[in-house]
């Protein structure tokens, strides 16, 4: 049985960063037992102050800090640092949410979007549950209740993901670049291979020996793994867009029975987390700016019959990947640690 009234030990790992920063204003906005919260980065940040719930904590240095006593530890900070702690704060006794991606195709490391597979954090052999990449978790909070009525055999993912996606150095650049571009002066990209402002970049992490993007597999690999069906065909491409906050998807799915406009809408409607935003009307849709930044649901507009496909459904999806995509996810999944008691 769980205790109601019991209060955690939280570490919020990374907590300088974007994500991290968003972690703690959603831990404060529902309000989670927090007895203790410890925030840590690494050297280079630790020793500055960051308010919360109105008071003052230190930023500790992670390479220094005991986890012994950690309940919930929440990962922000990049696959090597995760590599290098999660297990050691596990095997201090706390359950590690990670946010990379370095622990999110281990066998015995549930994948899991707290809307979509919950019941898969309960078998956690390691103490670790890891965070999807955030465009797979917007498509699958959208798709999954598709699929599990309708069965989905392909899909087809475009996606348009903003530059916070990159973390802070990307948001400068693009802010750098577009002040350049408008005062006519010369840029050097620095964070990105080729100028963002201004332009699409479809090239998001390593290029793989397939042809395609780590970014771009990592839609196969996790769909597959959160569904829990290895059959599901899944084409991606990636692209980097000018946006600040927000990832858009041009999602075309093909199902088993067919499945109409319509009854897709009332589906989606009713399926948490999701917001249907399908007018037939200048501005009827959702996009990043208008509806995504700075929210928690994920929008679904522009719902279509594929006119190449006899079973085929278009989809326009469409979240904030900063706060859905990584930190909403994370505190939603310590929500369902913390109700187990």
């Amino acid at each position: 049985m769980s205790n109601p009234d019991r209060r955690f030990h939280v570490a919020v790992v990374g907590a300088t960063g974007a994500v991290g920063e968003t972690m703690l204003a959603i831990l404060a906005e529902r309000n989670f037992p927090i007895a203790t919260l410890s925030l840590l980065a690494s050297s280079r940040s630790a020793g500055g102050e960051i308010e919360y719930q109105g008071e003052k904590i230190k930023v500790q240095d992670l390479s220094t800090f005991d986890p012994n006593g950690v309940d919930i530890a929440l990962f922000s900070a990049g696959g090597s640092v995760s590599k290098e702690f999660g297990p050691k704060f596990a095997a201090a006794g706390a359950v590690v949410i990670d946010n990379s991606s370095a622990f999110r195709y281990d066998d015995d490391v549930p994948l899991v979007v707290s809307e979509v597979n919950p019941e898969a954090l309960k078998n956690r052999p390691r103490g670790i549950i890891a965070n999807p990449n955030c465009s797979t978790m917007q498509m699958l909070v959208a798709l999954a209740p598709l699929h599990r009525q309708y069965g989905i055999e392909r899909i087809n993912v475009a996606t348009y993901q903003s530059v916070s996606g990159g973390g802070r150095s990307a948001l400068e650049e693009l802010g750098k670049q577009t002040g350049q571009l408008l005062s006519f002066q010369d840029i050097d990209p620095q964070r990105f291979p080729v100028q963002i402002a201004f332009n699409l970049i479809p090239h998001i992490d390593d290029f793989q020996d397939n042809g395609f993007t780590k970014e771009e597999m990592k839609l196969v690999w996790e769909t597959r793994k959160i569904l829990g069906d290895d059959s599901i065909l899944v084409n991606p491409t990636a692209v980097r867009v000018p946006v600040f906050y927000g990832h858009s998807e041009a999602v075309t799915i093909e199902t088993r029975d067919k499945v109409t406009p319509d009854a897709a809408r009332e589906l989606l409607a009713r399926s948490p987390g999701v917001e249907v935003v399908d007018k037939h009307e200048a501005g009827g849709y959702p996009t990043p700016v208008t509806h995504a930044s700075g929210t928690d649901a994920v929008y679904v507009g522009r719902i279509r019959e594929d006119l190449s496909h006899p079973r085929g459904l278009n989809l326009w999806i469409v979240s904030d990947n900063i706060r859905k995509g990584a930190a909403l996810n994370a505190v939603q999944l310590a929500e369902l640690v913390a109700a187990e008691g």
